[in-house]
């Protein structure tokens, strides 16, 4: 799975692509009728972050916010722009562990530890210049519209949640901003150390940050 600023980056990539398709009348228009169009790209960004909110609520299981679609594609017919974020999420999170699996990343001495959190945190750190606003994506995770999940959660559950994302994208990810998005996540609190620990450890491999490289390379 792709940590927060991942996701970002990726969407990005992902609408880049569509542009390109477009701009190169690459895309079946009777099928997808200019699908970069027709998403709202706020809307499609705060569903991509949606899903990991059970990280703050131990009322939230993840087959609540990771099972909702029966197909996990880049289809996304028939739903909102916050669902086809939502669906968005899940394909990254699937793909990921495709690129990694055939690189053998997790052959890789640390790369497994912690439930491969300090890899998730890491790849953020290397991809986040690759987004270029993220002020105006704070803005938008700190004044989030309504949006409707079909889940019980309430929505002071979900600002919580925008708000913690929203000061995480504020800066680069450094060992400062990660133990503090760290110590806001349900189970974590003790664990922080050696999270933090383990991705110096990663930092330095070489061959686990080239892997990460292809993840962002590979995904969409």
């Amino acid at each position: 799975m792709a940590s927060q600023v991942a996701h970002i980056v990726y969407a990005k990539k992902y609408f880049q692509k569509l542009e390109t398709l477009n701009s190169k009348k690459l895309v079946d228009e009777e099928n997808i009728l200019n699908l970069e169009n027709k998403l709202n790209k706020d809307e499609f960004i705060l569903g991509c972050i949606f899903p990991d909110i059970r990280t703050i609520d131990k009322n939230i299981n993840r087959s609540d916010t990771h099972s909702k679609f029966f197909s996990i594609d880049l289809d996304f017919e028939g739903l909102s722009s916050f669902e086809a974020g939502w669906k968005f999420h899940l394909y990254c999170d699937m793909k990921r562990e495709e690129i990694l699996n055939k690189y053998n990343f997790y052959d890789l001495e640390n790369a497994k530890d912690f439930f491969n959190r300090p890899a998730k945190f890491l790849e953020d750190e290397l991809i986040y210049d690759d987004y270029n606003n993220w002020e105006k994506i704070s803005s938008l995770f700190r004044n989030p519209p309504y949006m409707k999940t079909e889940l019980n959660i309430t929505q002071e559950t979900v600002n919580l949640w925008y708000a913690i994302i929203a000061k995480y994208f504020e800066q680069k990810p450094n060992n400062k901003s990660i133990r503090i998005f760290l110590s806001k996540l349900r189970n974590l609190t003790e664990k922080v150390d050696g999270i933090m620990e383990f991705i110096t450890k990663l930092k330095t491999n070489r061959k686990a940050v080239e892997i990460l490289g292809k993840v962002k390379e590979e995904i969409v």
